[in-house]
């Protein structure tokens, strides 16, 4: 299944080459690739409704048995930033939601993005599911920030914590340059198809090849969101979780700290901040990956979840 799998992918790679201008059979081909790398893990799309009425979309999967991993995407990114680490965590039952107002979820603009508003609708989710009892929280950047506000909201039902060059605490401070950004020019909110291609080079060192076509419908997609993105964007950069974080140390919640050492968003150092914060925390340094390690180098991250929760048993 898997050799079919991906040679199908492979001659729809083939048959969109050359064309770079999204139309209907560019945007069908690329969800036909997006679902095969969701099949390719066995996981299943589905949808909730939040009692406010906004929909959350889902990809749940795994070992539907095993304990609950809720894994949390970050800004600009949506459910399949984990859909190929998802490969790898077989032994979890995997929760991937599209946080409110990105990817297939719904896209309020008068919403609350803050990671506590974030984190408390997901715990709506998991509650529905009968899910919140025990969970293991993950998140990347942005997610990095919810999954420390959702400990901290909820520390007697959480097991472990896994931050992948996790947002929110701000006191490094950005990157030399980005200082004088502001939503309106920032990188990370596109308006043309080349800044979205500049963006994929900028968060990972060695980005993996994704056709040309593919991206285009992908940054089709950032662009129209981009007023959202930028009020998104106003809110987190406010919302500084590092006093949540000792929650996290109070209640001596389990703690993975994953770092890309050439990440080009967020200051590596912050993960010394966090160590600080959080000292009973496990840090592993990443050489020669970015800012999404879970894209960029699946399995070594994912061997190294693997070996934290391995740790975690029997306590």
């Amino acid at each position: 299944m898997k050799l079919v799998s991906s040679g199908l992918a492979a001659l729809l790679c083939i048959s969109v080459v050359g064309c770079t201008t999204p139309n209907s059979f560019t945007v069908a081909t690329t969800q036909k690739l997006v679902q095969l790398e969701r099949n390719k893990s066995d996981l299943k799309t589905k949808a909730f409704t939040l009692a406010s009425g906004d929909k959350i979309a889902y990809l749940e999967g795994g070992n539907l048995t095993g304990e609950p991993l809720l894994l949390i995407h970050g800004f600009g990114g949506n459910k399949d930033n984990f859909t190929r680490i998802a490969d790898k965590l077989e032994d979890y039952h995997i929760i991937i939601p599209d946080l409110l107002g990105f990817g297939d979820s719904s896209k309020p603009m008068d919403a609350d993005y803050r990671v506590d508003a974030q984190a408390k609708r997901l715990h709506e989710l998991l509650q529905a599911k009968g899910l919140d009892s025990a969970v293991h929280v993950g998140g990347n950047s942005m997610g990095g920030g919810i999954s420390v506000a959702y400990a901290a909201m909820y520390p007697k039902k959480v097991k472990s914590v896994w931050l992948l060059d996790s947002g929110g605490f701000w006191s490094t401070g950005l990157h030399e340059g980005y200082e004088d950004f502001t939503p309106d020019n920032n990188p990370l909110v596109v308006k043309t198809k080349e800044e979205y291609y500049n963006l994929y080079n900028l968060v990972m060192f060695k980005p993996p090849y994704i056709p040309k076509t593919v991206k285009a419908v992908f940054a089709q997609e950032n662009i129209a969101n981009r007023e959202l993105h930028k009020k998104i964007l106003e809110q987190i950069v406010e919302d500084n979780v590092e006093e949540r974080a000792k929650v996290l140390a109070k209640n001596n919640i389990p703690t993975l700290i994953v770092w890309g050492e050439e990440d080009m968003v967020l200051k590596p150092e912050t993960a010394k901040l966090m160590k600080q914060l959080i000292p009973n925390a496990q840090v592993v340094m990443m050489p020669k990956v970015g800012h999404v390690p879970m894209v960029e180098a699946v399995k070594d991250t994912a061997n190294d979840y693997k070996k934290f929760r391995a740790g975690l048993k029997g306590k």
